[in-house]
């Protein structure tokens, strides 16, 4: 079955169910640019795990889906050190930080830059965490700058900028190993990234976006339910990730960590090949 052919079986199974593309994306637990993506035909060997999700959201089996069978999981590599699975953290690890942000909306609103950043900080975590809606934390912004109308999201896209050796990476992971995003997120930025290709847009067979999981990293929940989405052990997910705190949670947890120095791309990059390298 190629491309085109799994496009049309997935559009049909969807339809015969009655369910719009969101309709499915939200049962499934889907990005709605994957699921287009997959119906047109555009991606080439769609991940196993996002079809599995699909059969289930739609109550089939994948040979009811598919009308045939095809392999429990893809061919994909094992590194040397038994690494089957990598979870990529977003912000100073696939992207440059978003302090430029700051100082984009001081410019705009003559506030100080540190008095933005003290209120940012002071609800990034509830928001983060999917306590704090994204229209609230605006809503709090604008008032405390004075500015009505303000969408934190947007200046945030305009700051943020891909770590080009990190974005080259990624493709190259992809096309060798399963890997997931793993994120302290606010909600709807995952997707814009994805649409912008401010983050590489291939296929993740896990997309952990903590405002909809309701943790945050470092918090052990996060790192469960992160792992409870891929079929793999502990000892066999290897997370990259920007934070200390973060990765050795991860750690403690038996996965395998790798801590990424922004300020240093070149040399964190050699060190996640080196990780990487296969058997």
């Amino acid at each position: 079955m190629n491309e085109e052919e799994l496009g049309r079986a997935l559009q049909a199974a969807r339809k015969n169910a009655g369910l719009t593309q969101q309709q499915l994306c939200q049962k499934a637990d889907l990005s709605y640019s994957t699921l287009a993506k997959i119906e047109r035909g555009a991606i080439k060997a769609p991940s196993i795990f996002t079809i599995h999700s699909i059969a289930e959201a739609l109550g089939l089996t994948l040979n009811e889906l598919l009308g045939e069978i095809i392999p429990d999981k893809p061919k994909k590599k094992q590194s040397a050190t038994g690494i089957k699975f990598v979870y990529f953290d977003i912000n100073g690890c696939l992207v440059h930080f978003y302090h430029r942000a700051f100082t984009i909306l001081a410019d705009d609103t003559g506030k100080p830059a540190d008095m933005i950043e003290t209120t940012f900080w002071h609800y990034n975590d509830a928001v983060c965490r999917g306590e704090m809606s994204m229209d609230d934390f605006n809503a709090v912004l604008g008032e405390q700058l004075e500015k009505p109308g303000i969408d934190w999201r947007n200046y945030y896209l305009e700051a943020v900028e891909p770590i080009q050796e990190m974005y080259e990476l990624v493709h190259w992971a992809q096309e060798h190993y399963h890997i997931g995003l793993l994120s302290n997120i606010m909600p709807d930025l995952i997707p814009m990234m994805l649409k912008k290709e401010i983050l590489p847009n291939v296929e993740y067979d896990s997309i952990i976006d903590s405002s909809e999981v309701k943790a945050i990293k470092p918090e052990e929940e996060i790192f469960v339910t992160a792992a409870e989405k891929v079929p793999f052990p502990p000892e066999e997910l290897l997370l990259i990730d920007d934070s200390r705190a973060n990765v050795m949670a991860a750690e403690r947890l038996g996965w395998r960590v790798l801590w990424f120095d922004a300020y240093r791309p070149v040399e964190s990059v050699r060190r996640v090949r080196d990780a990487l390298r296969f058997e």
